[in-house]
């Protein structure tokens, strides 16, 4: 009879542990792999190592598509596909179908929702085109599982979130955490109360000057060096006087320092707290994604002490955070998994002052050059728009002089060809009939929607970047932008690793077969299986 009794009680307590009470996906903006490797050394023991020492980690996850920017790279990781599937072909990008510049979350016909400005607000999911893991999990609990999606950025909360969610949030420059109508008519009150707190004050007045030793930071380079740009206006040297930043702009400078991370985190403990989450045998699930590594990684770039220091912070608000986990959500009953939106590349005049042929190429030079070739070739600008490595024509004009549009795409195609910077050009006939053979026309058509994107699309060669001289940006489909973080840690996550190259779109239909839900509904379905085993 005991046996019995045991048995029973085991089955039970088997069916209860089916799915974890609450799962965490943790972005970080512009994270790249080999951060976790140089900084190493000057983490703690409880954050990021944490994670790695206890948890599944994959060294060799790629994105798998080009472009590389964030509103695609979030879309990526919860919906299991790419921009050719979901929509969210870039941040914003013209779309050839509305003939108009478009945001990756913008929607008219919804409000803001707290104290943020009109604009802040006006964000939903709808241009996302397929359904995301955490809609999967709304469906599967009959909508009683919640979910919850957060960032300093709205596409990093929105877009996560899915088109179910419960709520999704977003800094303003309010100093607020704000949403939109999409979600609800009024913010709740927990957040009210957040925000009435001011918890972005205490940073401000604080500053910001180096977590520990300046010879801690020989991974880095000098201080105030010739690749980082300025601060909110400020010369690229610590101490920062942030109070004198606020008062001469907004609260939004908090993002480009590693307090925004910690006011994210702060946000994130008390949703847990205030929306019960897993405190029952339903799953829910929190997205909360870190900008501020992307906001100083743009400004300061990859080799600042600046980039450093927010890496080394970011490290003890993890191990906070999980410390957090422990104790309100209970050890083995909750699942986080820690990825990156995209990578970013080296400044390019870091490398050429090593001696690296490449340089920067800034955006507006290169509509300056080709408009200056559409003039001189066929006496009038042809061109509609020029963006995320994307060219359109102006078909109205085209027909309207009696060229052959396929005659204009080659000869725009042979000038580009013709650029330092041009490794490949591409028609989106090339794209749409590819197969796949051509490693990096495959990426290319993975980020490409026939109804968005545009006639040609650019591939710069490696180590050249489309930005200003300081600072660094991401979009390539080289490793430097693809190459990024996977960590699994918590619930039924064995420890190992794996050295084979993975895809980002993997996560998605991982997490459905772990938590025994449908797929989203534009994923491949292609599974992680080392994070399955039990």
């Amino acid at each position: 009879m005991k046996k019995l009794l045991f048995a029973l009680f085991a089955i039970g307590a088997l069916q209860a542990q089916e799915r974890p009470k609450l799962v965490v996906g943790i972005v970080v903006d512009q994270m790249k792999m080999e951060y976790l490797y140089r900084f190493s050394d000057d983490f703690s023991n409880d954050g990021f190592k944490r994670l790695i020492n206890n948890g599944y980690v994959y060294q060799n996850m790629h994105y798998n598509y080009m472009p590389t920017y964030t509103g695609p790279g979030h879309a990526s990781i919860y919906t299991g596909t790419t921009p050719s599937v979901h929509g969210i072909v870039g941040n914003e990008w013209f779309s050839r179908k509305l003939g108009k510049e478009l945001y990756c979350t913008d929607d008219a016909s919804v409000k803001t929702v707290g104290d943020g400005t009109k604009a802040e607000g006006e964000m939903s999911p709808k241009n996302l085109q397929s359904t995301t893991i955490t809609d999967e999990l709304r469906l599967a609990t009959n909508f009683k599982g919640k979910v919850i999606g957060m960032s300093l950025k709205d596409r990093g909360a929105i877009l996560p979130a899915g088109h179910f969610a419960n709520w999704a949030f977003w800094f303003s420059k309010t100093g607020s955490f704000v949403s939109s109508t999409f979600y609800g008519e009024q913010l709740p009150a927990w957040v009210t109360e957040f925000n009435a707190e001011k918890h972005h004050l205490p940073y401000i007045n604080k500053g910001w000057s180096l977590l520990k030793p300046i010879a801690t930071y020989n991974e880095s380079l000098a201080d105030d060096n010739a690749y980082e740009g300025k601060l909110n206006g400020a010369a690229p040297v610590f101490p920062y006087n942030l109070k004198e930043m606020f008062d001469k702009s907004d609260a939004g400078i908090i993002r480009a320092t590693p307090f925004g991370n910690d006011l994210l985190a702060e946000f994130a403990k008390v949703a847990i707290d205030k929306e019960g989450l897993g405190k029952d045998d339903i799953t829910d699930f929190l997205t909360v994604s870190f900008s501020s590594t992307d906001y100083v990684g743009h400004t300061l770039g990859p080799r600042s002490m600046e980039l450093q220091d927010t890496y080394l912070r970011l490290d003890l608000t993890i191990a906070d955070f999980i410390n957090y986990l422990d104790k309100t959500v209970g050890k083995g009953n909750y699942l986080v998994f820690l990825t990156a939106d995209h990578a970013g590349a080296e400044n390019a005049r870091f490398l050429k002052d090593q001696k690296y042929e490449v340089n920067n190429v800034e955006p507006k030079e290169i509509r300056a050059g080709l408009k200056k070739f559409s003039m001189d070739t066929f006496g009038d600008d042809l061109i509609l728009n020029y963006s995320n490595f994307n060219l359109f024509f102006n078909k109205e004009i085209i027909k309207t002089k009696g060229l052959d549009l396929a005659k204009v795409k080659q000869s725009f195609k042979d000038f580009l060809m013709m650029q330092n910077q041009v490794k490949r050009v591409y028609t989106e006939e090339e794209i749409l009939a590819s197969t796949g053979s051509d490693f990096y026309l495959n990426f290319i058509a993975k980020g490409y929607d026939a109804t968005q994107d545009g006639d040609l699309v650019i591939l710069d060669k490696p180590g050249y970047i489309e930005y200003g001289p300081t600072g660094t940006s991401h979009g390539t489909p080289y490793s430097y932008d693809t190459h990024v973080p996977l960590l699994f840690y918590g619930w039924n996550i064995k420890k190992g690793e794996s050295f084979d190259r993975k895809e980002i779109t993997q996560i998605a239909p991982t997490l459905a077969q772990k938590l025994k839900i449908a797929f989203p509904n534009g994923t491949e379905c292609k599974v992680l299986t080392e994070v399955l085993e039990k």
